[in-house]
């Protein structure tokens, strides 16, 4: 049998940064005030997650300043959007208890070169 887990990245299993992964792939990028509050995280929680993920380089961080307040936005990284797809995909075939379905994972492959 095969080991159910294989595929799922450990950077991941934080329910932060999972959350953090999947409103970034769907948004072109986002601001650290509405991230917080969309994951009803504290200011350090978010920031301690958010550092990892950009340490592991799966989102860039964007400063800058509107008029004379700091903004800090973030995105998601190519690297971080196929290092999320693919645990993505280790989760639903974990979930079905079957392998990943070639053309599944071909297609995917082929999203991450545009």
């Amino acid at each position: 049998m095969k080991n159910p887990i294989t595929g799922l990245s450990k950077v991941f299993e934080s329910r932060i940064r999972l959350g953090v992964m999947s409103v970034l792939m769907v948004n072109e990028e986002v601001n650290f005030n509405d991230l917080k509050e969309m994951l009803e995280v504290t200011d350090g929680n978010l920031a301690t997650h958010l550092v990892n993920l950009e340490e592991n380089g799966f989102i860039k961080v964007h400063k800058g300043f509107i008029g004379k307040k700091t903004n800090t936005t973030y995105s998601v990284t190519k690297s971080g959007e196929k290092a999320f797809r693919e645990h993505i995909i280790a989760l639903e075939n974990m979930i079905k208890g079957n392998e990943v379905d070639f053309f599944l994972h071909l297609y995917f492959e082929i999203q991450s070169t545009f």
